[in-house]
């Protein structure tokens, strides 16, 4: 997924992600964590946008630890600064225009993003914005 990498890793080596909230957690049906917005409302991003969506899985399953970038849907050339963190095995049915872009893996820590999970969404719904607060502070690139 060269585009989600290199844009990535650029806003990485930017600092645009440090002390950004993840602001939307979903707990039925699929199960991500999504961050990667620095309003924390799920509608800002870096001030760009790129696509078409690459390297999604065929058969719409996203293992627990994959990392993808988070997109509009119908719109595969709507990704920018947002992605998000599978903490669950999932089923992320694709659309019109594909899946979701992965383009990484956690390869440690999800245990943080499942105690989030496991905390629930603010209210007690099953989608929106997490009961505890998840912020990101340093991301390493491996």
């Amino acid at each position: 997924a060269p585009q989600a990498v290199a844009s990535t890793v650029s806003l990485i080596n930017k600092g645009f992600y440090t002390g950004t909230t993840c602001h939307r957690l979903t707990t039925e049906g699929i199960y991500v964590l999504q961050c990667g917005d620095p309003q924390g409302t799920g509608s800002g991003g870096p001030g760009y946008t790129y696509g078409p969506v690459e390297n999604a899985p065929a058969n719409n399953i996203y293992p627990a630890g994959t990392i993808a970038m988070a997109r509009q849907g119908g719109n595969g050339n709507s990704m920018g600064s947002q992605f998000f963190i599978v903490y669950q095995d999932s089923m992320i049915p694709s659309d019109a225009v594909g899946g979701y872009t992965v383009f990484g893996k956690v390869t440690g820590g999800l245990d943080a993003v499942q105690k989030i999970a496991a905390a629930g969404v603010d209210g007690g719904a099953s989608d929106g914005k997490p009961a505890l607060e998840a912020k990101l502070g340093a991301i390493n690139l491996k």
